[in-house]
């Protein structure tokens, strides 16, 4: 090779990142398993990010596989990803025509009218690894409707974001079931998309003709950067691995009156408000184990949340030093526990909407009670010991 040409091959490696060690389910499907779908009329329950190895889309993979997609089910935030709002209606997808039907507005789950379009449901949707994802709720509810109908439903894997291994968090009391969590996961569940809907078939008893198509050489060790594949933003608020590592225990702010970070390019690694005082909180935070902490100022831009949008205000940033060590809902719950005791009339709490991102009352009515936080995380031991029992019994990986 001419030393130039070698130089130009080079940067482009570089400036490619490296090539994919891992398969998504789309791929392996294409490849391997073209049988579950081929000569079907296919519905596609997927989004933007659901993505090839190299960054095409599953629309486009599809179709120019030569397969006959006649119907797009769309999750929260729409087929394209760009939506944060309560109710989204159907549409047309502008490239195609197809049909879009929303399943994240006034309908939750494929009507007949919308089944009797498909002979098949082909699942693509990459989730983030914590139990609030609505994601799973949305196939898991896919699956019963179409179970009724006779419709099989194939899900199409992929990595966990943020790893397989750790499991963290409170476990979800059945009674406070809801779209932000439907199974008795922890909060943190380690699991795929596709080990989630295995789980959660049984668990809500569903019959349903269900298939899988794992991702292929990956491992549960693995974290999303070490796969070689593209990230695709899988919610507006989600700009990167950085913000799903802290996500399932930040979420838990969500149900108060801090922000964290929404309208700005750090959503999920910050949390603030105007009458914070970030610095005592910084210093109370950083003695965790994995993360530093430091205190900042952000200003959300059309903040979806509402809370102080325009405004700038201050705020702690979180950032991972050591993921392997890590435990973002022991923080969450170390700042709660802060806050509840230093600024106590400040902090405003929905009960109700707290309780369904934790699983249940538990976790808040031991803030009221002042337990201290490895207390409240010491709980869960039992629990999490427990429900790493039933968990192996779906593991793919």
């Amino acid at each position: 090779m001419h030393y130039a040409s070698g130089i130009m091959v080079l940067l482009l490696a570089v400036a490619c990142g490296p090539a994919p060690t891992v398969r998504p389910g789309l791929d392996v499907l294409l490849t391997d398993s073209l049988h579950l779908v081929e000569g079907r009329r296919i519905g596609l329950l997927a989004n933007h990010a659901a993505v090839d190895a190299h960054g095409i889309d599953a629309l486009t993979r599809l179709r120019n596989a030569g397969l006959n997609v006649t119907a797009i089910f769309s999750p929260e935030h729409g087929w394209r990803g760009r939506l944060d709002t309560e109710n989204i209606g159907d549409s047309r997808d502008s490239a195609t025509g197809l049909p879009v039907f929303s399943l994240y507005g006034e309908v939750r789950e494929p009507t007949p009218a919308m089944l009797a379009t498909v002979d098949v449901i082909l699942a693509d949707l990459p989730d983030i690894g914590a139990r609030t994802f609505t994601y799973v709720s949305t196939v898991l509810r896919a699956l019963r409707a179409a179970g009724e109908a006779g419709v099989p439903v194939v899900v199409l894997d992929r990595p966990n974001p943020i790893g397989g291994v750790l499991v963290q968090g409170p476990l979800l009391d059945t009674a406070f079931a809801s779209f932000v969590g439907m199974l008795p996961v922890a909060l943190r569940h380690g699991m795929t998309l596709a080990e989630l809907v295995r789980l959660g078939a049984d668990a809500l008893r569903i019959p349903a003709s269900l298939h899988v198509v794992p991702a292929d050489g990956w491992t549960r060790g693995q974290w999303f950067d070490e796969t070689g594949l593209p990230w695709v933003q899988p919610s507006p608020n989600m700009p990167g691995l950085e913000s799903a590592t802290h996500y399932p225990g930040l979420v838990l702010f969500e149900a108060t009156s801090l922000s964290v970070g929404r309208g700005t390019p750090i959503a999920f690694q910050v949390v603030g408000a105007p009458w914070l005082d970030a610095p005592s909180l910084a210093v109370a935070l950083d003695s965790l184990p994995g993360v530093s902490v430091r205190d900042t100022v952000i200003t959300p831009i059309d903040a979806t949340d509402a809370k102080h949008d325009g405004v700038t205000f201050p705020a702690v940033r979180l950032t991972v030093t050591d993921r392997l060590v890590y435990d973002p809902v022991a923080a969450a719950v170390t700042a709660l526990a802060w806050l509840s005791h230093h600024a106590p009339e400040a902090l405003a709490i929905n009960a109700r909407r707290f309780d369904q991102l934790a699983g249940g009352p538990g976790l808040r009515l031991a803030l009221e009670a002042g337990l201290a936080p490895k207390a409240v995380v010491a709980g869960w031991q039992d629990a999490l010991t427990r429900f790493a029992e039933t968990r192996a019994r779906y593991l793919l990986y």
